[in-house]
């Protein structure tokens, strides 16, 4: 599939805001309870875009196809060096490489603002989203034991890091 990496802007928000829902609404891979609106996420791109880094991923057509995106891991001084990273794919192009092309387009530009680490939060068991950030080159550094509740569950939460 023929893809486009471009940075996001306000006018993506809608489309984002479309690919996280299912996400926030129908799994425990986010754990917000309700899904944000299109201004959210536009408010997000702003912040975390300026920041660190969000990109989206177009289809031939034009259509969004999934995003991801940098953002500080903590808010101390010591930690300005890391960050966190999450990317999300329309499942109707799951397992087509987006995913992968989002990641590979945002390392470098978090490493060209100084970034050293970066490290993605999976609520586990989710076998699709560990495979991608292995093969991209995170290592597992712990588990967080019954972090949250979501869906009637505890749920334990996994961190991933990759060097950048």
């Amino acid at each position: 599939m023929a893809l486009l990496i471009r940075a996001a802007t306000p006018a993506d928000a809608a489309r984002c805001a479309e690919i996280y829902r299912p996400h926030v609404v129908e799994s425990c891979a986010s754990f917000e309870i309700d899904p944000p609106d299109a201004a959210e996420m536009a408010r997000r791109i702003g912040e975390h875009g300026a920041s660190h880094a969000w990109l989206v991923a177009e289809t031939a057509d034009g259509r969004g196809a999934g995003y991801a995106y940098g953002s500080p891991h903590r808010t101390r001084a010591a930690y300005a060096t890391s960050a966190d990273v999450a990317v999300y794919v329309d499942s109707a192009h799951a397992r087509q490489g987006v995913g992968r092309a989002l990641y590979a387009a945002l390392f470098p530009m978090l490493a060209a603002k100084g970034i050293h680490a970066v490290f993605a939060g999976i609520t586990v068991p989710n076998p699709g989203s560990v495979g991608l950030h292995e093969a991209m080159g995170f290592t597992l550094v712990g588990i967080y034991r019954e972090v949250g509740w979501k869906m009637g569950a505890w749920r334990d939460v996994g961190w991933w890091q990759r060097m950048l």
